[in-house]
């Protein structure tokens, strides 16, 4: 297995040697209230049977009134430290991916001071459900380079603030919670972070979008000005779903060429939780039985940016995931954009 096509590399002529980045601890964490489909089906026209067979969601979590995103980030971030084995303020960098920030100006900083790292930059990365493998792709560059040791990539949103809870739709499909790992720099050798390739569409975002509010008020004189708001998610499901179940099995497929890598030399598959339907039809691709296919979906739906940190961590923590395993990783959603990561986890030393 050969490192893959890096994006990012110096500039011509520059005789850097890039080293690895070892991925050696998660940390999650998910908001108390849990809304299940039968309780959904008291607000809006819709059934348990009706959700699940579509999609597989069975419940999700959703923020409520003594919580925040930036709360259950500061949760997910100290248990990845925890695991670990550091202290905050080891960190040289924390990036949160994150949509749906307590302050538009981002909450990154808001987690970096909650949690103690006070040596570490902070900042946002918005990706929408593909933030959280834009995030760990950007962060390691930091680390490959040697310019920094210590990262702690953090995925979180809070897609339920922004959902059209009337809309049975959407609002189906959307869960809170917040996901992190702990990134280390380390030598080529023993990389994690083995390949990885990114991909933009805007000409395709109306697909997916969460559009500010066309509302103009006047000024001075005859200059009017934009007052600040957004709607609500707007989601064309049909095409994002096709979308999906063609651009993922295709950017998977360019990563593993470019890596030396077989599906059947994958320890597991771990996708973007959007819907079960894509979950199955990627493995189905490749060949990939349904026992090495990670899925949580079930109990959480969409939480965006959090959902492959999230459910890294479970499979971490459970036992299913092993040191020195290999998973194949797409994330996709709004932009348009998505992306993919070959992963060896290492876990904590």
């Amino acid at each position: 297995m050969t490192d893959a096509n890096w994006d990012g590399l110096p500039l011509a002529g520059t005789p850097t040697i890039l080293g690895g980045v070892a991925l050696v601890g998660s940390g999650s964490a998910v908001p108390c209230q849990r809304v299940t489909n039968d309780q959904l089906g008291q607000r809006v026209e819709t059934t348990d049977e009706w959700i699940r067979s579509r999609t597989g969601i069975g419940s999700r979590c959703v923020i409520g009134s003594d919580e925040t995103l930036t709360s259950l980030s500061k949760q997910a971030a100290e248990a990845a430290l925890k695991m670990s084995g550091w202290s905050a303020d080891s960190l040289d960098l924390i990036v949160l991916a994150t949509s749906t920030p307590d302050d538009l100006f981002g909450s990154a900083a808001q987690v970096q001071a909650k949690i103690g790292a006070k040596q570490a930059a902070a900042f946002d990365l918005t990706a929408a459900c593909s933030g959280f493998l834009f995030a760990v792709i950007t962060a390691s560059q930091f680390l490959r380079t040697g310019a920094m040791r210590r990262a702690l990539v953090i995925g979180a949103d809070q897609l339920s603030r922004w959902v059209d809870w009337d809309d049975r739709r959407s609002c189906v499909l959307f869960g809170d919670g917040a996901g992190a790992v702990a990134l280390e720099a380390t030598s080529a050798e023993n990389n994690g972070l083995l390949g990885f390739q990114m991909k933009s569409d805007g000409s395709r975002g109306d697909c997916l979008n969460l559009p500010q509010f066309q509302d103009h008020l006047p000024l001075v004189a005859s200059s009017t000005y934009q007052k600040g708001g957004f709607e609500t998610i707007q989601m064309n499901g049909q095409e994002v779903y096709k979308f999906a179940v063609r651009e993922v099995p295709a950017i998977l497929q360019t990563l593993l060429s470019a890596t030396n890598t077989t599906p059947d030399g994958l320890d597991w598959l771990l996708l973007h939780q959007a819907n079960q339907r894509i979950l199955d039809a990627v493995a189905d691709r490749f060949d990939i039985p349904k026992n090495k296919v990670l899925s949580n979906l079930a109990n959480y739906g969409n939480t965006s940016a959090a959902t492959i940190p999230l459910m890294l961590d479970e499979a971490v923590r459970d036992g299913r995931i092993q040191p020195g395993q290999l998973i194949a990783s797409s994330g996709f959603g709004a932009g348009l954009s998505w992306g993919a990561a070959l992963i060896r986890w290492q876990g904590p030393a």
